[in-house]
């Protein structure tokens, strides 16, 4: 409901005396939720806050009150989010807000008024802030988290963890993010880790949501009123497995779906655009929307498509004449003009930014897209749309979690303008509506940290904490904490068994002899009859063996025991009972410390190839400190054995690319000949070593060199075009741009690290930071 300014500052008034909070809910034209106040009131009484609500709740106003603190008073607030495409959004809207002057950007390869008192950034940039000690944090008083779930991602995850343990203590933490079922014990370890912190946990959707299946060209409604599945819709799957007799496994049945066209025009005639369709595969995105052109789709009337053309023109007008066909922008324009786009990773960054703005102002109608669109852009819909509830996880094809059901569906309902929001599942032969009701009705999905130790990490700590105080600070870890608490639950399991064994043990003594020792050899007697069952061993072996035990069993004077039995029993359960305990020990003994022994592996590792000895950092481990990414080391021991010194710009753009990129496919690589062979192959042997000592320990493996993006980035930053290099390819633009980009970073990240390599890096950046690469750092 909309309030007049008084009415609002009546209400907050009322609800306390915080007037930090009253002055900034005056400046909203509606009724702030009852969440928004009570986190708004713990940050002004100086405590960090934790703030779990479903997505479109409206977190990020919270986040906002920390900024707006700062702007009227001193110090600064970092806002971080962590994908550059959140950080230009929240850009744009706290400039516009605010005034350029006083905000500012820092996301690696954008730095704009990056003293700013109000900085968005990327959460790797302040993470590297903290590890250089740099005096841009010294004034800091807040640090804004958004999405900061995203700590359980498996590749990024560990980088919210060291903010949180590092970060200096007389900062604020507002951490915000998606519901999650363990908030509680997320906020438990906030407050062991950063102080006095609230957990405040809303689960109201600002916008209801209703769940409906597309059963044939008919929408049908999940639940009933009684919030039990619907009758109509169970009676209608039950008949049409009727209709198929024999093995009906094999063949169709129930009703003909609707092609996706149709599914668009359906959801038009019933209110229901505009949409967002989720399908977990680029290439299907795409010929999704090729299927509605086909089909002569159009959802949009004049004046719109004039609105369309002008944004497509302010949006392009930077783009070279002789990349439009590969891009595939007279299709992407044709389809924009008719209310229609895909949103996936392959994408040019200014395509998807483009598809964003135009969904916002909804003049795009229906949009295909990849799960990555649920992670946080702001794009609402009035309805979303999944066509399937399994997606292919690189291995193969497995069921979406509730987690991810809630995230997607979390899309529909625009406040402000939606009174409702829609859910919209494609019924098939392999879905039924139990298990969908029962994923869209599950509210347990945990955060689970993903936090390790790797090696730039440890030689940071190493370097600022040393080896002590490094190694208690990663106990401190979220991963840590949450292994130990599933350790007390171990160990509360064991004290129970142990009991229960003891009691066992009890009752089966016998004063004829020891009843645990009998049992023990008739179990022997049961292994190795079951052995006998599938061992290759020879039978004649086994039953020698088994012949033996049993004489022993016949000369133990508790054979002779007249309740030998029932004491054998007792006996067996308890050896049972035993190995249990043992089993669960043993789970015990990979918990503890798991994190500290990494780190103490790692520590090895370091020392062997020389980084550090004892707690003195080598100048090797200076430079190793300044080198981010899942290939670390690699990079630095290359550095170290002159790998890329005597390389071309263009060579050596061509041998980094192998330590950033990661194929989508199986295909061999092409590799350029001569000096970039011959480096390949020295990084390849240094792999091979580091791999060895990685095996001695125990340790994960790092990820092997990547030789997919070799040749695309040689013709690159050899001045080749991009028609011809992704003409015969199966790059994807976004991929393409997305894997120079990430060059670009580690070449920047070299060029500190290596001073050596410094000319030969000024000129391969020149090289490669050039057309559509440098156009799409503008428009991300």
């Amino acid at each position: 409901m909309s309030l007049t300014p008084a009415q609002n500052y009546a209400r907050v008034k009322s609800l306390g005396k915080f007037p930090k909070t009253l002055k900034f809910s005056q400046g909203f034209p509606f009724e702030l939720d009852q969440f928004q106040i009570d986190a708004c009131h713990a940050i002004e009484s100086g405590k960090g806050v934790l703030v779990a609500a479903p997505t479109g709740a409206g977190k990020t106003i919270v986040g906002e009150f920390a900024v707006d603190l700062v702007i009227n008073s001193s110090g600064k607030c970092f806002y971080t989010t962590p994908i550059k495409a959140l950080s230009n959004q929240k850009f744009a809207e706290l400039t516009e807000k605010y005034g350029e002057s006083k905000v500012g950007l820092l996301t690696g390869d954008t730095s704009i008024n990056s003293e700013a008192q109000i900085v968005v950034m990327t959460t790797e940039i302040l993470r590297n802030m903290i590890y250089a000690n740099s005096t841009t944090i010294d004034e800091l008083k807040y640090v804004v988290m958004d999405e900061v779930h995203y700590l359980a991602d498996k590749f990024r995850g560990a980088v919210w963890e060291e903010i949180l343990i590092h970060l200096s203590e007389a900062v604020q933490i507002i951490s915000l993010s998606a519901t999650v079922s363990n908030a509680e014990e997320f906020g438990e370890w906030l407050q062991t880790v950063r102080g006095d912190t609230e957990v405040i946990v809303s689960e109201i959707r600002p916008v209801p949501l209703y769940q409906h299946v597309l059963f044939g060209n008919r929408l049908l409604d999940l639940f009933g009123e009684d919030a039990k599945l619907n009758p109509e819709l169970t009676r209608l799957e039950r008949d049409s497995y009727r209709q198929v007799r024999g093995n009906w496994q094999s063949k169709a049945k129930g009703p003909k779906p609707l092609s996706r066209s149709e599914i668009v025009e359906k959801l038009e005639r019933e209110s229901l655009l505009p949409a967002i369709t989720f399908i977990f595969s680029r290439n299907n995105c795409d010929a999704a929307v090729r299927q509605c052109l086909t089909a002569g789709l159009r959802l949009t009337n004049t004046q719109e498509r004039s609105d369309i053309r002008s944004v497509i023109a302010r949006n392009m007008k930077n783009l070279a004449q002789e990349d439009l066909v590969v891009l595939g922008y007279y299709e992407w324009a044709d389809a924009l003009e008719r209310g229609i786009a895909a949103h996936h990773a392959g994408l040019l960054p200014a395509f998807k930014v483009t598809v964003e703005e135009l969904f916002q102002r909804g003049l795009v109608k229906a949009v295909f897209a990849t799960e990555t669109l649920a992670l946080g852009i702001n794009m609402p819909a009035r309805t979303v749309v999944l066509e399937k509830l399994s997606k292919w996880n690189g291995e193969g094809h497995v069921a979406i979690s509730p987690g991810e059901y809630t995230q997607l569906t979390g899309r529909a309902g625009r406040r402000g303008i939606d009174i409702e929001g829609n859910a919209v599942i494609l019924w098939g032969n392999d879905l039924d509506s139990t298990s969908v009701g029962g994923l869209a009705s599950t509210r347990t999905y945990p955060l689970k940290s993903s936090f390790k130790p790797t090696y730039n990490m440890s030689i940071n700590l190493i370097s600022q904490f040393g080896s002590e105080r490094a190694r208690t600070s990663l106990e401190s870890s979220l991963a840590q904490f949450q292994a130990d608490k599933a350790v007390v639950g171990l160990a509360k399991q064991i004290r129970k068994n142990e009991s229960v064994r003891d009691n066992l043990f009890n009752e089966s003594k016998c004063h004829l002899g020891d009843f645990r020792q009998y049992a023990d050899l008739r179990g022997q007697i049961k292994k190795l009859e079951s052995e006998g069952k599938r061992s290759k061993r020879k039978r004649a072996e086994i039953e020698d063996e088994i012949t033996a035990i049993r004489k022993q069993i016949k000369n133990h004077p508790s054979n002779s025991c007249p309740d030998r039995e029932n004491h054998s029993r007792l006996a067996e359960r308890a050896l049972r009972l035993q190995r249990e305990i043992d089993g669960l020990t043993e789970r015990i003994n990979t918990r503890t410390n798991v994190i500290a022994k990494r780190f103490d592996r790692i520590k090895v590792v370091l020392d062997k190839f020389g980084y550090i000895h004892d707690d003195a950092i080598a100048k090797s481990g200076k430079m190793l400190a300044k080198i981010y990414g899942e290939t670390d080391l690699l990079i630095a021991e290359s550095i170290q054995a002159e790998v890329f010194t005597a390389l071309s710009p263009a060579d050596l753009v061509s041998v980094i690319s192998s330590c950033i990129y990661e194929s989508r496919n199986e295909e061999a690589a092409k590799i350029p000949r001569g000096d970039v062979q011959v480096a390949l192959a020295a990084i390849s042997k240094i792999y091979g070593k580091i791999h060895d000592a990685e095996s001695d320990l125990n340790l994960e493996p790092m990820r092997a060199p990547d030789l997919g993006f070799c040749w695309a980035s040689h013709k690159w930053a050899s001045g080749h075009s991009l028609t011809s290099i992704l003409k015969d390819s199966d790059l994807t633009v976004g991929d393409f741009v997305r894997s120079m980009k990430q060059i670009i970073d580690l070449l920047r990240q070299l060029r500190g690290a290596a001073p050596q390599l410094q000319t030969v890096i000024d000129l391969a950046l020149t090289k490669i930071d050039r057309g559509v690469i440098a156009y799409a750092g503008a428009a991300l």
